[in-house]
């Protein structure tokens, strides 16, 4: 079937979505026009016995077994019974299967004995069996389609010569860079051999090729300037945090660059302080500036940390706002408050395991603090419980004594709301007050202070 009688029977549709699917077939079809024609302009029964298959064989739900019914289409079962037996037979069970052909239905389609037994049977020869290897399929089920001699075999042989054990290879293979099909020894080789040269560990060098394959695949011209850029910036090559440097300049422009610089500075930062901050933690310049302006709207306004302490930790702006730096710092902020630990704890803590933070800072204190348990748990915040006001208090002793007394703490929160809207009022009884007040976040000053003594 001519490729112009392809073209002229698209246009002919009357059905705009019909159009749609055509133009939504893999590119691959192509090479093969009657078998697209046969995908695309199947008949209802053809449908409907698809679909049925894809949800009583494969585990699919109605959505899903609709959803891969766009992408293929057939009429009898035993080429995809074929290959439904023969993943089982190499440790795929039934929840592996449906997430499989969810993923990518066509491997239904793939001849069993040609394409996919032998990419299997290598699996299995160099180690991989069982989970593992449903695993590395489940992941990317078009590695299984792969060419084994030009594709499969040299990037598994390249890991290999890193130092990669089979465990941090099957954790390489899940990730699309290495399906891309560019060739190792052109890309990766050069690269490593960068790194090696100037003292990079290879268990530093295998971490980085598992988790961030795509950091290495540049040209060697560009990834040696830019590893050069790492060094001038003070990195230790024996240290990760060097490659991880290295995947920031090599993933982010000059431009984006810049831009984050500036987002940073809008809180007061030097240029001196926010490298000092990079070296730290590079990935810090990763976050949107959507996240490091409400990390640092929280931080600096609703919980009084200085900027200076939250820059000794930058790896804050690559942990959850709702699920941990809400929570966690309101908890340290009441026992702050209650004078139970430290001020100038560092906001290190949020590096902690759950358990550790739970057992360090609610168990331990629960019985001092009977609300804690429900700060933690986000069911009542600070405010609720009248341990800060909404303007910023950060002399402590001036909220621990309105704890004690509920009618000062009346007296004083609505002499503070007065200084919020007045800003000139002195209030009685108040000796020194420092009061957060708001600004545009477009004039590019974010935060200013209100002295009163």
């Amino acid at each position: 079937m001519s490729t112009s009688f392809l073209c002229r029977r698209v246009v002919s549709l009357t059905n705009v979505g019909q159009m749609f699917e055509i133009s939504r077939t893999p590119v691959h079809f192509l090479q093969n026009t009657q078998l697209l024609m046969f995908r695309s302009f199947s008949s209802p029964k053809q449908h409907s016995f698809t679909v049925s298959y894809l949800m009583n064989s494969c585990g699919l739900s109605p959505e899903s077994a609709l959803s891969a019914s766009r992408k293929i289409q057939f009429e009898t079962p035993e080429r995809a019974d074929s290959v439904l037996a023969l993943l089982r037979n190499y440790g795929c069970t039934n929840t592996h299967i449906s997430k499989i052909v969810s993923k990518y239905p066509l491997l239904l389609t793939a001849n069993p004995e040609k394409t996919l037994l032998p990419k299997l049977e290598f699996f299995r020869s160099v180690g991989f069996s069982g989970p593992d290897l449903a695993g590395i399929i489940v992941a990317k089920p078009s590695i299984l389609k792969r060419s084994l001699e030009n594709h499969v075999i040299p990037n598994y042989n390249f890991l290999k010569s890193v130092g990669m054990i089979n465990e941090n290879i099957a954790r390489a293979l899940r990730r699309t860079y290495w399906l891309t099909g560019q060739s190792v020894q052109n890309t990766n080789v050069p690269n490593i051999a960068t790194l090696k040269e100037i003292g990079v560990p290879m268990s530093n060098i295998s971490f980085f090729l598992t988790c961030h394959p795509s950091a290495v695949s540049q040209n060697k011209e560009k990834f040696s300037t830019n590893v050069k850029k790492v060094i001038e910036m003070g990195f230790d090559p024996l240290r990760v945090t060097f490659l991880k440097a290295v995947r920031l300049i090599c993933g982010m422009g000059e431009s984006m660059w810049e831009h984050k610089m500036e987002v940073y500075r809008r809180w007061g930062f030097t240029d001196d302080e926010i490298m000092l901050m990079i070296r730290l933690d590079p990935l810090c310049m990763t976050s949107s500036e959507r996240k490091i302006m409400s990390v640092m709207d929280f931080l600096v306004n609703k919980m009084g940390w200085e900027p200076a302490a939250i820059g000794r930790y930058p790896t804050v702006f690559l942990r959850s706002l709702e699920k941990k730096i809400i929570p966690w710092c309101s908890v340290v902020k009441v026992l702050q408050i209650k004078g139970l630990v430290k001020k100038d704890l560092s906001l290190s803590f949020l590096g902690s395991s759950k358990k550790n933070f739970f057992n360090r800072f609610v168990v331990k204190y629960e019985h001092d603090v009977p609300e804690l348990l429900n700060v933690y748990q986000g069911k009542i915040g600070i405010l609720e419980l009248g341990f800060i006001s909404e303007g910023i208090m950060r002399d402590e002793t001036v909220v621990a004594s309105q704890l004690n007394n509920s009618k000062s703490l009346m007296k004083n929160r609505q002499g503070i709301a007065s200084i919020w809207m007045e800003r000139t009022e002195v209030i009685q009884g108040l000796p020194f007050i420092q009061c957060s007040l708001f600004s545009s976040f477009s004039n590019g000053n974010c935060c200013k202070t209100l002295d009163l003594s």
